[in-house]
């Protein structure tokens, strides 16, 4: 009996230090694969830090850029706001000198387009035309007879009634100004197209170029023709002599809704110290 329980005890420390041996072994062999495993990961965690940072410099260089590029595109955009300002400056610019050379040949002088665009631009604001039209209507109007720079003089500063034919050749300068400026895209000019073109359409239609007649006439034309002729009235010319107020006043109530659009004669009478305001402001120097 006492032989089988030796034998017993061996074998149970023989099955003992064998499994100490391989438990041993086994966290031998766990720990050494856990250090490479663990410099491994240490490897792809200092990547990942690397990775990380690059991450990082590269949105700090991609925020520069973008602010960088957005400071440009400002200043792009002002430069390009400078420049249109620059160039519709220079734009009414020419138009009013436009207007002004085509009222010299006929002896008329600059101050005369300076007040035609003033009267404009208040008749066109109390007509209720946006402001933006109003500003450009002042603009455009010097331009309304330019085609006079294609009549010729013998007839442009005659000092006594034109004959049939040559009221017919004179008659030619609204189509002629047109013609000079229908082709252009610019609003200003377009709209001055206009205003050359119709300018001397009566409200009855017994005007011309086409005998045009009451709101089949464009607005434009209505109040530069009002302007235009009241200025005209109240200033010498070779062929006449400077009216006195109140003859001007009284054709005006003569010509409503004859040659005048009658809803303008009735804004002009009830702003009418404006008008004289503005005609003392711009007084030709003789």
């Amino acid at each position: 009996m006492q032989l089988k329980e030796d034998f017993l005890i061996k074998e149970l420390e023989s099955f003992l230090n064998s499994d100490i041996e391989n438990f041993k072994e086994s966290v031998t062999k766990f720990l050494k694969d856990y250090k490479r495993k663990s410099k491994r990961l240490d490897k792809i965690v200092e990547q990942s830090d690397k990775q990380q940072m690059q991450m990082i410099r590269l949105n700090e260089e991609l925020d520069e850029y973008k602010n960088s590029l957005e400071k440009k595109v400002e200043e792009g955009l002002s430069e390009i706001k400078a420049l249109n300002f620059e160039i519709e400056d220079t734009q009414r610019e020419v138009v009013f000198t436009m207007g002004a050379i085509g009222e010299s040949r006929s002896k008329e002088t600059g101050n005369h387009v300076k007040r035609v665009a003033e009267y404009t631009k208040m008749l066109a604001f109390y007509y209720g035309l946006p402001e933006s039209e109003t500003e450009m209507l002042k603009q455009a109007s010097p331009m309304h007879d330019i085609g006079k720079v294609a009549i010729p003089d013998a007839i442009l500063n005659k000092p006594a009634r034109f004959t049939p034919e040559e009221f017919e050749i004179m008659k030619k300068h609204s189509e002629l100004g047109y013609d000079m400026l229908k082709h252009s895209n610019r609003p200003l000019l377009k709209m001055a197209s206009i205003v050359a073109y119709e300018h001397h359409e009566k409200w009855n239609g017994t005007g011309y170029p086409n005998g045009t007649s009451g709101e089949d006439i464009h607005i434009y034309w209505r109040i530069t023709a009002l302007a235009d002729v009241f200025d005209a009235l109240g200033s010498s010319r070779v062929y006449k002599a400077a009216w006195d107020d109140e003859k001007i006043l009284n054709l005006f109530k003569e010509e409503r809704g004859k040659h005048f659009d009658p809803k303008l004669i009735d804004l002009f009478f009830e702003h009418e110290k404006e008008f004289w305001k503005i005609r003392d402001m711009y007084k030709d120097i003789n």
